[in-house]
C-alpha cells in the first residue's frame, strides 16, 4: 500500500509538455505518484503513456514543464546527477530490449557491472538469485536471450529491473504478445515484486486483466485531438474497482474493448 498523500510523492509530474513535429502528445500533464504506490496507467495508442514514462527516466526530453523524483528537480540534471538519480529506478521494456550477444545472466547483471562496477563473480551471484526470483533456474542463466521463448525473455528482463534493488520500477506494456498464462504469471510477478520490495510501481499497459491485479490506483490518458480545451489529459483517476464503475463513456469503451470510440478516433487522425 502506499504512503499517506500528505508526504512528499515519490514522483511529481507537472505541466507535462511533448510534441513531436506538429503532433501534440502531452500537453499540461499533472501527476503525483505515491511512495510504495502501483500506479498502472492505460489509455489507447499515442495517447503519451510510453512518453511519459521516458520523459521520467530522461530518455526523452520534454519540451516544457516540471518532474520530480522525491522532491528533488530532475529535468536540469547535469549527467552525472542523472547517472546517479537513475540509480533508484528499474525499468522492464516492452520489447524485452534484452543484449543479444550476451547470456542470460550478464544481461540481467548488466547494470551492476556497468553501473555500479561490482564485479563480474558478485554480479553473477545477484543475477542467478534474481533470475530465481522471477522462476528461472541457473542453467538458463547460460542461454542466450534467442534460446528463450516470449514469456522466459519478459522473466529475464524482470530479473535484470530488479537486480540492483531499485525503488521505483517502471513496466511498459509487460504482457504485450504473450497467452493469457503467462500474461498471469507476469502479473503475478510483478506483484509479488511489489509487495515484498516495497518498490513505487508504474505499469503501462492496454491489459485490463494486469490493471485489475496489480494496481492501487488507475489513470487514463486520452488523446489530446478529441479533449476540449479545458479538459484534463488525465480522463480517470480512481481505484480498479471505481474504472470498472465509470459512467464515462470514453473510460467504460476502453474498459470493456468496444471498438466504436478507438475507430473515431483512428478515422479523426487520418483525416487531420
Amino acid at each position: 500500500m502506499s504512503e499517506s498523500r500528505n508526504s512528499v510523492p515519490k514522483i511529481t509530474v507537472r505541466g507535462l509538455r511533448k510534441s513531436f513535429g506538429a503532433k501534440r502528445v502531452l500537453d499540461g500533464l499533472d501527476l503525483d505518484i505515491a511512495t510504495g504506490e502501483s500506479m498502472v496507467v492505460i489509455g489507447g495508442s499515442g495517447t503519451g503513456k510510453s512518453v511519459m514514462l521516458k520523459c521520467i527516466l530522461g530518455l526523452i526530453e520534454p519540451d516544457g514543464g516540471s518532474i520530480k523524483i522525491d522532491g528533488q528537480e530532475v529535468t536540469n540534471l547535469s549527467a552525472t546527477e542523472r547517472e546517479h538519480m537513475m540509480r533508484k529506478f528499474g525499468m522492464l521494456f516492452q520489447g524485452g530490449a534484452l543484449f543479444d550477444s550476451l547470456p542470460v545472466w550478464e544481461n540481467v547483471a548488466f547494470g551492476l557491472i556497468m553501473g555500479h562496477g561490482m564485479a563480474r563473480a558478485e554480479a553473477k551471484n545477484v543475477a542467478l538469485k534474481k533470475l530465481a526470483a522471477v522462476g528461472l533456474g541457473p542453467d538458463v542463466g547460460e542461454l542466450s536471450p534467442a534460446e528463450l521463448s516470449g514469456g522466459m525473455q519478459k522473466r529475464v528482463a524482470l530479473a535484470r529491473a530488479i537486480a540492483a534493488e531499485p525503488e521505483i520500477i517502471f513496466f511498459d506494456e509487460p504482457t504485450t504478445g504473450l497467452d493469457p498464462i503467462m500474461s498471469d504469471v507476469i502479473n503475478e510477478l510483478i506483484l509479488q515484486t511489489q509487495r515484498t520490495k516495497k518498490t513505487t510501481g508504474v505499469v503501462v499497459t492496454h491489459d485490463m486483466k494486469t490493471a485489475q491485479k496489480v494496481a492501487d490506483r488507475v489513470v487514463m490518458l486520452y488523446p489530446l485531438i478529441r479533449l476540449k480545451s479545458d479538459e484534463s489529459q488525465i480522463i480517470f483517476d480512481g481505484t480498479p474497482r471505481e474504472i470498472m464503475e465509470s459512467k464515462d463513456k470514453r473510460v467504460a469503451q476502453f474498459v470493456r474493448g468496444e471498438a466504436g470510440e478507438r475507430l473515431s478516433e483512428m478515422q479523426e487522425q487520418a483525416i487531420s
